[in-house]
């Protein structure tokens, strides 16, 4: 009897004996679970002590290979491919024309709102009526002033025509008709200043501001208008600064909407310059298509391509294994009519998702076991299911 035959069947002897002893002695519940505990950290060790046995014998007795247990494995044949790597982020979608009514002066009170939410609005278009009370009253006066600086200016003309008169007095009421013509010009200026135009073409989006309130630049972000353009959009995300040397203007994007469940290509047109100092990140921006289905703010998930190759070989990463001697995986190999796991030194590259780049190690053909891996060691014999 050979020696994993001796502790096989010392093992199957010990595990009667415990049995039968408990069975003898019926204890409390937590003794047996003691026992039971025992009992399989004893099989543990048992099957540690047969592979090692079985690994030593293998190494110095071919003719034990026949006594070793065939394994069971799932394998496939290594063929380069294309590799790219991504950064997964995720952005906003953002427009590049988009921003907050503001009256053109000071501000006033709101008479009349020319304009609701999800309207289509023009450049130039009126929007907001402010009170121009005051400024209507001046305007009024101004023009009686001026009324009768004409009369009294085409009188003093009408005499100088007919030689009568000085002509100091017909330049002063020139002068006085001029003077009120610039005055009303400014008026009418100031008068425009309450007429809230729109600066650009859109939609407004936004409109929480209502008649009789004040409106002024410092409260149109908290109520006013806003005009959004969907024709130019972006997408912005905010990068870690270890990819700083990763990231390029004009690196391929991939942007997936979760929303309408779309993903666009484009690339990156805009890297920032400077690093936030809170988030220790920076910003990068694409232009991307206009579509009717997408909204500034949206969430975006944003893929940044870092790293392409066209053809390289790649593994799934949990096929990955590491010794004391570094990173390795596990080939079938054909050895006369029989096969044999073995080990394959590897150096990796990059990993993106399940699947990681092999540099060296591994060439076109191998025969890769991606299932039933674990617990082989070098040289056991193995079979192949189909793949």
């Amino acid at each position: 009897m050979n020696t994993i035959n001796k502790i096989v069947v010392f093992a199957v002897t010990m595990s009667m004996l415990i049995a039968c002893g408990a069975s003898e002695k019926k204890g409390p519940i937590e003794e047996k679970k003691a026992q039971l505990a025992k009992m399989k950290e004893e099989q543990k060790k048992l099957d540690q002590s047969i592979t090692s046995l079985e690994e030593e014998i293998s190494k110095v007795d071919t003719s034990a290979v026949k006594a070793q247990r065939t394994k069971l494995v799932t394998t496939a044949v290594m063929e380069p491919g294309a590799f790219t790597h991504y950064i997964d982020l995720q952005g906003t979608i953002d427009a590049e024309n988009m921003g907050y009514v503001t009256p053109r002066g000071a501000g006033g009170q709101v008479r009349n709102i020319y304009v609701k939410q999800g309207d289509a609005v023009k450049k130039g278009q009126l929007l907001v009526k402010l009170d121009n009370i005051g400024i209507q009253q001046q305007t009024e006066q101004l023009n009686v002033q001026l009324n009768l600086a004409r009369t009294l200016y085409n009188r003093r003309k009408n005499l100088w025509d007919q030689n009568i008169g000085t002509e100091v007095e017909l330049l002063q009421t020139k002068t006085n008709v001029e003077n009120l013509e610039k005055q009303l010009a400014l008026l009418n200026e100031q008068a425009d200043l309450s007429n809230v135009r729109a600066e650009m073409n859109g939609i407004a989006d936004w409109v929480t501001l209502k008649v009789g309130e004040f409106f002024s630049p410092q409260s149109a972000t908290v109520s006013g208008i806003r005009l959004v353009n969907n024709s130019n959009l972006k997408v912005k995300v905010n990068v870690p600064e270890n990819y700083l040397d990763r990231v390029k203007e004009g690196a391929n994007i991939r942007v997936t909407i979760p929303d309408i469940n779309k993903t666009l290509n484009a690339k990156v047109t805009v890297k920032g310059k400077t690093i936030d100092a809170n988030s220790r990140s920076f910003y990068v921006e694409a232009k991307i298509p206009a579509n009717s289905n997408l909204r500034a703010n949206q969430i975006a998930l944003v893929q940044i391509q870092d790293y392409a190759t066209p053809s390289t070989l790649t593994v799934p990463l949990n096929t990955i294994q590491n010794d004391d001697k570094g990173k390795f995986v596990l080939v079938a190999v054909k050895e006369g009519d029989k096969l044999f796991a073995r080990k394959k030194a590897v150096q990796i590259g990059e990993l993106y998702q399940d699947k990681i780049e092999i540099k060296s190690g591994l060439t076109k053909g191998d025969v890769l076991i991606t299932d039933g891996f674990q617990g082989l060691y070098d040289g056991q014999l193995i079979t192949t299911s189909a793949t």
